[in-house]
């Protein structure tokens, strides 16, 4: 099959991850995706708290399936190593293949805005390579997934799988083998050095096998085998060609595009152009070939020291990529380099290493890769961009996407650890709290918290549609590697974070004890009342305030905010003041809207969040129904809470339930006096900043004597369903409605119905 024919071929079949269609050769070992742990997510009665997707079955994920002589579950743990199954496993960080930094990289970028990158300022790259416009790159086509090797009787066999591949002869992959006294030049054009004896290059479905002392080809047009619908490429070496018998043999790689006219290496140049990639500007000497580099386990990751510029805005640790962008415009990959031992792997040792100098960490700040149900498009769009009420889609279109987690360093508690959602910012990414101490605060608090950061499908999703499930598709995840304890969850995020802990709150509260936001906006973009938000008025959440009755709320608000103007999240806190509900407002001066990012102390606010358990089955339900914010095509759909469900409104218009049961046998609790105070947040980059404080708490419930009467206020609600054992009531309960138009009100499983 000619070149052209099978990049055709390649698309078309490339293109069957992204519909509904099976593969061609089914996996002779599959990985089954791995349900939830028991207990570990809702398991209770109906309905069950948040949105249908945080429960959804795991879904088929080709790239993470084994086929033939492959064995081993991958790690899902990005820059680590570990033994398994008789293969060593290398994975790679996701979205990291940006090649080498630049030194006008940052200049540049901000300047023309390439990519979108200039509204990404902390998300910056750790590399400056631009894909070519062609769209079989979708700018993603050299990004590595994962690295394998096997020993077999007859062969040692090697494989990798890449994150988008649309047409492998536009890829080079070479692997450096062995070890020697100085770097070697590696073949091809790669314009790499690296200590290694051997060079085996892959590229245009063949192998070629080079002794770097003497430049002899030892073995050339060996087989290639390439699974476009898992996004595999796997080849062997005949041990009649080079045994390694049961040696430890250092090994380096590299992933690159293919200039398939010069048989070489596609090196960058300044700009990206339809064939050529771009990026190279500012680097000393020839450009390194390689956009991606495995066995990287030292790769920083966010810190932040005293300089607010240096480090906030020119800061190029987000992706995990500042040692990879740095060697590689040195044109030295000395430092990234694996020992395989092929005595363990004939051995068919299983060890994750863990915790260890290039094995698998199991405590901490780690980051994870998961499988998504949804896909768009393969690689990234940067057209793909989000910012409305409307809808997104994102950036990072693929199954495949990553996430942050801390994991406390104890055992898990009886029951399980607590979680927290801990979403990032506008034009940030899911590094954004990596290794923190906000991110570490949040974890170590009480019983033992993890604290996933999601990615949200790109810097600007504001967690509406595909965005928003990124999130939910996220616990879902944790909740099949780790035990966790549902009845004890939270949320938290800075800016854009924020708007996501207001909007996930107002809409599940039955799925969250507390909230904490920073400098967060109340609505899509900015607000300044009583002007509508920009850029529209249905992601307002001061609308849904009534929502929060269970869960209290800490806003932190920074006086002089330059993005999110203070009315807005003053007006916040009187609207929860006037509601009567528990919350606590800190105003602090002189800060903006980076100051609480540089400064990095969250100790108070963790001791808010602390271990309060959610609210499950309350005597009284506040809740405001908005449907303008469902996205069912994503199962983001908020028509539920506590013990009520199918929640539907007159018009598509939002509406509200006030319920109270008094079947409990309770009241309401006493609405304390709104409290003044004033203080500092110590313990920080910064000495100190001072805040004033506001806030409400609850005093006792008076008694109340238990009856089977349920009372309802609604206010354009067309139907609803009550679950009766959680609310106390019987079949028969006395029903007392007040509502502005017709009403369907069902008792599930009592066979009633009735109509107002």
């Amino acid at each position: 099959m000619d070149r052209r024919c099978r990049a055709a071929v390649g698309a078309v079949l490339s293109s069957c991850l992204f519909v509904a269609c099976g593969s061609s050769e089914p996996p002779t070992s599959i990985d089954t995706p791995q349900a939830p742990l028991v207990g570990s997510l809702y398991n209770g009665p109906e309905p069950r708290p948040g949105p249908p997707i945080l429960y959804a079955p795991p879904p088929r994920a080709p790239q993470l399936e084994n086929t033939g002589v492959w064995r081993a579950p991958p790690i899902l743990i990005s820059g680590a190593s570990a033994y398994r199954d008789g293969e060593f496993l290398y994975q790679d960080f996701l979205f990291d293949d940006h090649g080498a930094n630049g030194t006008l990289e940052n200049v540049v970028d901000i300047a023309a805005g390439l990519d979108g990158v200039a509204d990404d300022v902390f998300s910056r790259r750790g590399g400056s390579y631009r894909y070519p416009l062609d769209p079989v790159y979708a700018n993603n086509a050299a990004d590595l997934v994962e690295f394998r090797v096997r020993a077999l009787d007859e062969a040692t066999a090697f494989r990798v799988t890449l994150n988008t591949l649309l047409d492998p002869d536009r890829v080079g992959l070479t692997l450096a083998l062995g070890d020697s006294a100085e770097p070697r030049v590696l073949p091809r054009g790669a314009n790499v050095v690296v200590p290694a004896r051997w060079a085996l290059t892959v590229f245009e479905a063949q192998a070629e096998l080079v002794d770097l002392d003497t430049g002899e080809v030892l073995a050339s047009d060996l087989p290639v085998d390439v699974d476009l619908e898992r996004a595999q490429i796997q080849w062997r070496v005949p041990r009649s060609v080079r045994d390694p018998g049961r040696e430890r043999i250092a090994m380096a790689f590299g992933v690159g595009l293919w200039d398939t006219t010069a048989d070489a290496y596609l090196l960058p140049g300044a700009v990206a152009s339809e064939t050529s990639p771009g990026g190279a500007l500012g680097l000393s000497g020839p450009p390194a070939a390689f956009f991606n580099v495995a066995f990287r386990y030292d790769e920083p990751g966010t810190e932040l020291l005293p300089s607010l510029f240096t480090d906030l805005v020119l800061n190029t640790a987000w992706w995990r990529n500042q040692r990879q962008g740095a060697a590689l415009a040195a044109g030295d990959i000395s430092e990234f380099r694996a020992m395989v031992d092929f005595g363990r792997l004939r051995d068919g040792v299983r060890d994750d290493m863990p915790n260890q100098p290039g094995g698998t960490p199991t405590v901490g700040a780690i980051s994870r890769i998961f499988a998504s149900r949804f896909t768009h498009a393969p690689g990234i769009d940067p057209a793909n961009d989000c910012g409305t009420a409307q809808g997104c889609l994102g950036r990072f279109g693929g199954q495949l996407q990553p996430y942050a987690l801390y994991v406390p360093d104890r055992e898990a508690p009886d029951g399980g650890f607590g979680f927290t959602l801990l979403l990032h910012s506008l034009a940030a990414n899911y590094h954004q709290y990596h290794g923190t101490r906000h991110q570490r605060q949040l974890g170590e608090r009480g019983r033992g918290y993890l604290v996933a950061t999601p990615a949200g499908r790109g810097p600007d999703g504001w967690y509406v549609e595909t965005a928003g499930a990124d999130a939910f598709e996220v616990w879902n995840d944790v909740a099949r590697h780790y035990p966790l304890n549902p009845n004890y969850a939270a949320a938290s995020g800075v800016s854009m974070g924020g708007y996501g802990s207001y909007r996930f709150a107002t809409r599940y509260p039955d799925l969250f004890a507390r909230v904490h936001t920073i400098v967060g906006p109340p609505a899509v973009g900015i607000w300044v009342p009583p002007l509508q938000p920009s850029p529209g008025p249905q992601s307002n959440t001061f609308e849904a305030l009534a929502s929060l009755r269970h869960v209290p709320t800490l806003i932190w608000a920074a006086t002089t905010d330059e993005l999110v103007p203070y009315p807005g999240p003053l007006t916040q806190a009187q609207e929860l003041d006037r509601l009567g509900y528990r919350y606590r407002f800190e105003s602090y001066a002189p800060a903006e809207h980076l100051t609480f990012s540089f400064n990095d102390e969250y100790q108070p606010g963790a001791d808010f969040l602390g271990d309060h358990a959610v609210v499950r089955n309350p005597a009284h339900i506040s809740y405001v129904v908005n449907p303008r914010m469902d996205f069912a095509n994503v199962g983001m759909v908020a028509d539920h809470v506590y013990w009520l469900s199918a929640l539907a409104t007159r018009d598509g218009e939002p509406g509200s339930i006030d319920a109270v049961s008094e079947g409990f046998g309770a009241s309401d609790a006493e609405v304390l006096p709104t409290q003044f105070g004033a203080g500092l947040l110590t313990g920080g980059n910064l000495p100190a900043i001072a805040y004033l404080s506001q806030s409400r708490d609850w005093g006792d419930a008076p008694a109340a004597t238990a009856a089977d009467r349920l009372r309802l206020v609604l206010r354009n609600i067309a139907s609803l369903t009550v679950h009766p054992e959680r609310a106390r009531l019987s079949c028969a309960a006395e029903l007392q409605v007040d509502s502005d138009g017709p009403v369907e009100v069902r008792f599930a499983g009592c066979d009633r119905v009735e109509r107002y």
